[in-house]
């Protein structure tokens, strides 16, 4: 479990971007001139640097890349938070990102953490991203920015991506889940449902669920 000591803060910040970068640690080092800040750009880095560093607060984009020369996408971002919440349950964690709404997909895992837990997106003022920073390394929790009445399971999650990022027909996508054909039906109607798509002589249901679930954030 990584320590919470307030007269050791320890921050690291994980982006891809050198300019966010510098803009963030400049602005925390006025903020907080005691805390010792550390900064990588991928996720490879940022597992192996914690270990080592134990910090008080991790502040994180979600698009990332795996290693350096990578393309940065919001799954590899999203997969190392899902793993640091996992591993460091109770790490104070600041999503900074312009794709918080992705996070809609780790809803269950945020609500379980026992660290803070703030959200901001980038376009937020200094003002306005030091005091959700404040906020997470008091251990508060605010996650308001997310559509709280979007529950939506791993497996429809599944199907979307194996639909829409790997372009799997509904076939395929059972044999590639381990469920049946009309399973994967009941799971589109699901999604469907939640996402507030119904049939309609002149609309394509699957366009119009990839649409919206892009809106939602569900897939990129």
């Amino acid at each position: 479990m990584i320590p919470d000591t307030r007269s050791q803060m320890r921050i690291l910040i994980i982006d891809d971007h050198t300019l966010i970068l510098d803009g963030t640690v400049e602005l925390l080092k006025k903020q907080h001139p005691e805390a010792t800040i550390l900064t990588v750009q991928t996720a490879q880095e940022a597992r192996q640097e914690i270990e080592v560093f134990q910090p008080t607060l991790v502040i994180m984009d979600l698009s990332l890349p795996e290693t350096l020369g990578k393309t940065a996408t919001v799954e590899v971002g999203l997969h190392l938070l899902q793993n640091l919440m996992k591993k460091y349950p109770c790490l104070n964690l600041m999503v900074q990102s312009s794709y918080v709404k992705a996070l809609v997909r780790l809803k269950h895992e945020i609500d379980a953490h026992q660290g803070g837990f703030t959200i901001a997106d980038k376009s937020l003022s200094e003002k306005e991203m030091l005091m959700r920073l404040n906020w997470a390394m008091q251990g508060v929790t605010h996650t308001k920015d997310l559509k709280n009445g979007l529950e939506v399971k791993p497996e429809w999650l599944e199907v979307l991506r194996l639909a829409f990022e790997e372009g799997l027909q509904d076939k395929a996508i059972a044999k590639q889940i381990n469920v049946s054909e009309r399973m994967v039906r009941h799971y589109w109607t699901k999604l469907q449902d939640i996402l507030g798509i119904y049939p309609e002589d002149d609309k394509n249901l699957r366009v119009l669920t990839l649409k919206r679930s892009r809106e939602e954030g569900l897939i990129d």
